[in-house]
């Protein structure tokens, strides 16, 4: 059975919980494409971030450009797609 965008955004935020960190749900009403995700977690990491299912979930044109502006102005952001990727993207920076 393959495994749903939901599931993967649920163990998004349960670790992103269990390291004291936030993973909240955004909304921007009107903007076509925009994160699904704002992560803060200790220590001042702001990530955006976006989630698709593992197999088949693929990123809009319109995502895609989000993802281009925010990293040309230095912001955080990512795509979730499975546990290898958020094992990746919370031990960044950790010692």
């Amino acid at each position: 059975m393959p495994v749903k965008e939901s599931e993967v955004e649920k163990a998004l935020r349960q670790r992103v919980q269990l390291m004291g960190g936030i993973c909240t749900k955004v909304r921007a009403i009107g903007v076509r494409g925009f994160f699904d995700r704002l992560i803060v977690l200790p220590g001042g990491r702001v990530i955006f971030c976006e989630v698709k299912r593992p197999v088949g979930g693929r990123i809009s044109p319109h995502q895609m450009r989000y993802h281009k502006i925010f990293k040309t102005l230095g912001v955080e952001a990512c795509v979730i797609r499975n546990s290898a990727d958020i094992d990746r993207l919370l031990s960044f920076g950790q010692k």
